[in-house]
């Protein structure tokens, strides 16, 4: 197959980290980038990443990221400038990101990190929230607009369901026969999501894969980076909250600082429970954890002043992983331990299965639709080496931000609703198997057991009260 090759990256490529998005990105950047590959450098502190990019000729750096050492490292690489691609864990987005546009560099990451021992050395739980973590990233846009682009939070989610978003919006408005306009600007955006009635978005998810072994005991298993979902599960539940909710939880906090944009509740993410809907399940449970793109969606469609909104839509993840990975996380929460020996389902030992990953626009005249990729490990395999279907959608979105930032370098920091959501999924849709829209009646009423009766607003289907398991 030929792939195209988007532009050239002048100067060093850096990649911070090699866990299995790191392996499956390099291939990427080897199809569609032309650059200078004796620049090409991948930081990592494991030894066996040396073996592997010594086989393909590449330059491995052993060593972690430190606070005390991460300027000289990156400082002496990326002197002449470059692009930064950290997908790394324990390291600060922010200070990296910061050094890089100081640097002429340019940089894209998957969420914001960081430092190792923020979510568990953090005592206070308002702190350790990602909306307190996004709006560091925030204040630093606002202090320092303009500059070498730096792309913040561009996975597959947060990253990919933004520009979901705005492709589900744009079909439910052809779907009710309206064909609005494309929308030029935030404020536009916005607008058109109020007016088409959008209550609100699940990011809903489920992972089917699997493989033919069980999992053993003691081994929490995943379809991607263990630690990133053990302590973004361990990070208190957030929801992007909406002008139409009637009702808030109890152990509810808002935020006075911001966008304000967001809640929080007093329980770990990954032990949070909802109710959402994806089109190969259909209805189903999801855990609540914490996402850059509940916050960062809720706020790009607000209409009118952050602390007394005209709309705002609520925004939250609903995820089902692989049955592997639930069953790891009941054995931790049930332990109270975390499990000693960490693995990720390689493309090779996955059997079967699809992630089914999309976003629920809910609320409307058609009531709900799911507009999203349900890729599947064979694809995957087909498509791009090293790396399962969660892999793929997370790997091709961070090649379309790193696109985007060679076509629009001095845009500064930027968040992917802030970006050219068609360009990206132009560049990023040949890996993302079938992109599809699909319709629901299913609404959180529905299949409520009268065996586990909670209280219900049987007036407002789609508030989070209904969707929220006590």
């Amino acid at each position: 197959m030929s792939h195209p090759v988007y532009g050239r990256i002048e100067g060093a490529v850096v990649i911070i980290g090699f866990g299995s998005i790191g392996k499956g990105t390099l291939p990427l950047i080897e199809r569609h980038f032309d650059y200078d590959a004796s620049k090409l450098v991948v930081i990592d502190p494991d030894p066996a990443t040396h073996t592997f990019l010594s086989q393909h000729g590449h330059r491995h750096l052993q060593v972690a990221l430190t606070p005390d050492n991460y300027r000289k490292v990156l400082g002496d690489l990326l002197e002449n400038g470059g692009f930064c691609v950290n997908l790394s864990v324990d390291t600060s987005s922010l200070d990296i990101m910061k050094l890089c546009r100081e640097l002429g560099a340019l940089y894209i990451d998957t969420v914001v990190e960081p430092w190792k021992g923020f979510y568990f050395d953090t005592a206070d739980n308002a702190s350790r929230t990602n909306y307190a973590l996004r709006q560091t990233v925030r204040d630093e846009a606002a202090a320092n607009p303009g500059g070498s682009t730096a792309v913040s939070c561009c996975g597959a989610n947060p990253g990919m369901v933004s520009w979901f978003v705005k492709e589900g919006l744009l079909t439910l408005s052809r779907d009710l026969g309206r064909n609005d306009p494309v929308p030029s600007d935030r404020a536009d955006w916005g607008r058109l999501m109020r007016d088409l009635g959008v209550q609100g978005v699940h990011i809903a998810e489920r992972d089917t894969q699997a493989r033919r072994l069980p999992r053993p005991r003691d081994t929490f298993v995943n379809t991607w980076s263990v630690e990133g979902f053990i302590s973004e599960g361990f990070q208190p539940a957030e929801l992007g909250w909406g002008t139409f909710e009637p009702w808030m939880p109890a152990n509810a906090h808002r935020f006075d600082t911001g966008c304000q944009a967001a809640i929080w509740l007093e329980r770990p993410g990954a032990a949070t429970r909802v109710r959402t809907w994806c089109p190969t399940a259909g209805p189903q449970y999801g855990f609540l954890v914490t996402h850059n793109e509940a916050v960062s969606i809720a706020d790009y469609y607000t209409v009118g002043p952050a602390h007394a909104p005209e709309y705002r839509p609520t925004c939250h993840y609903a995820y089902h992983p692989c049955d592997d990975a639930v069953l790891s996380l009941h054995e931790m929460f049930g332990s109270g331990q975390v499990q000693t020996t960490h693995e990720i389902l390689d493309v090779d030992d996955i059997v079967d299965g699809i992630d089914e990953l999309g976003v629920l626009l809910y609320g409307h005249a058609r009531n709900a639709v799911w507009y999203g990729s349900r890729l599947s490990n064979a694809q995957a395999r087909k498509l791009a080496p090293y790396q399962n279907a969660t892999g793929l959608q997370v790997t091709s979105a961070v090649l379309a931000g790193m696109v985007w930032a060679l076509e629009n370098p001095n845009a500064g920091i930027v968040e992917t609703d802030e970006m050219d959501h068609a360009r990206c999924l132009q560049v990023q849709r040949p890996y993302l198997g079938p992109v599809e829209a699909h319709y629901t009646d299913w609404t959180p009423l529905d299949n409520q057991s009268e065996h586990f009766p909670q209280a219900l607003d049987r007036d407002t289907p789609w508030a989070f009260r209904n969707t929220l398991v006590p």
